[in-house]
């Protein structure tokens, strides 16, 4: 992390799911509006044993407040409410980022950068706030994570993605919790993992599919709240936590459900836990993460990546990946010629069954590639591109250069 933090690190509980918001109400203004029940929750998971608190502006964002008719209040509501936050003193405080609800090609018709300049403007009114880190909460769509890490990034600020999935590791969009995870590591996500609406016990099968791949420390925020109403006891959700800081998460805190009783368990459930830590950052040294991905899956790479001979784009495409012939070849490469091309492949990549590779002249064009495919793509270093513009580029989006 790039706060100063050791691992494992205590996280808050929730927010707007503790308080009681009257009906109809637009939680950020009324947050805003009724601060001293917020300073109060906030102050009972100081007292707890939370290290870090994050204001609830997972709703202040430039999508949210728009369709609530706020939009012109953007700054001062994600100021106003991480101000609030601030005077309990001492811990650092995030901002919560949250998802658009709108969806790009070929799931919808959302431009992706105006998913970016959405997050741009919070991140900045964020930044301007004194926020120290973001949290990506409850997200659901490779899309926003991705929009959101970039926005992070050009003010430098700690972001921590974080995917709401059920307990096949699925968002309601269908993105997939590993290759998600894959590709914001890459991307430059400070750490990746899980919110509501899961229990601790759901997220334990998950994590541990998720922890030989991540190279950044792994979140939980669990729910202590069951799908079916019923509200873990503290000492419940304190012990199921404990089981996923055994498997290896570092980052932990609560989310629908959680108030200040239940990190206070679990605040004492770590007190005990850390005479036994050791430690993941050599697990994290040695994650199986040389992977491609696309939204739904992740492909795991050899030590020899064999291309195809080089696909045209056309309407053709997603047969063409059908038919490829995965025995001779295990990557499929694609040539760009021109922005038609970078839209055909992001409508048709979803139908691929071996991971993507491009190849480009024009650096404008594989710029475009990466930035609008929602995965991780590979890039054939034998483009006529200088290679240090194109590792320039493969940083900054979480590209392979191969």
């Amino acid at each position: 992390m790039r706060f100063p933090i050791s691992l494992p690190f205590l996280l808050d509980g929730a927010a707007s799911s503790v308080l009681e918001i009257p009906d109809g109400a637009r939680v950020p203004a009324w947050l805003c509006e009724h601060p001293a029940a917020l300073e109060a929750l906030q102050r009972g998971h100081l007292a707890a044993g939370a290290q870090a608190l994050c204001a609830p502006t997972a709703t202040a964002g430039v999508f949210q407040l728009r369709a609530s008719g706020l939009e012109d209040r953007l700054e001062e509501i994600n100021r106003r409410l991480v101000e609030i936050c601030r005077k309990q003193g001492g811990v650092p405080v995030g901002g919560r980022l949250g998802p658009s609800g709108l969806l790009v090609p070929p799931a919808g018709e959302a431009d992706f950068d105006s998913l970016y300049d959405g997050y741009r403007r919070q991140v900045r009114a964020l930044c301007a706030a004194g926020a120290d880190f973001l949290l990506l909460s409850g997200q659901t769509s490779l899309a926003d994570l991705r929009a959101a890490v970039l926005a992070a990034r050009t003010e430098d600020l700690p972001v921590l993605a974080s995917l709401s999935v059920d307990g096949e590791g699925r968002t309601a969009g269908g993105c997939g919790l590993l290759p998600a995870a894959i590709t914001l590591q890459a991307m430059g996500a400070d750490a990746v993992g899980m919110d509501a609406p899961l229990t601790p016990e759901e997220m334990l099968p998950l994590l541990q599919e998720l922890i030989p791949h991540a190279s950044v420390p792994v979140l939980v925020k669990p729910a202590a709240r069951r799908a079916d109403g019923t509200l873990l006891s503290p000492g419940a959700f304190a012990r199921g936590v404990h089981d996923l800081l055994c498997a290896g998460a570092s980052l932990v805190g609560g989310s629908t459900g959680a108030g200040p009783e239940h990190i206070a368990a679990l605040r004492r459930e770590l007190d005990l836990f850390l005479p036994w830590y050791r430690g993941a950052a050599a697990a994290y040294e040695d994650a199986d993460n040389f992977a491609a991905a696309i939204e739904r899956e992740a492909f795991f790479l050899g030590d020899d990546i064999r291309f195809s001979e080089p696909m045209e784009c056309s309407i053709g495409l997603g047969e063409d990946f059908i038919d490829l012939d995965d025995e001779q070849v295990n990557a499929a490469l694609v040539k760009l010629s021109s922005m038609d091309d970078v839209a055909i492949l992001q409508e048709f990549a979803p139908m691929s069954r071996l991971p993507l590779a491009v190849q480009a002249e024009n650096p404008t064009i594989l710029d475009a590639a990466l930035r609008y495919f929602q995965g991780r793509l590979i890039v054939d270093s034998a483009c006529g591109i200088p290679r240090e513009v194109m590792e320039q580029m493969c940083a900054k989006y979480g590209g392979i250069l191969y």
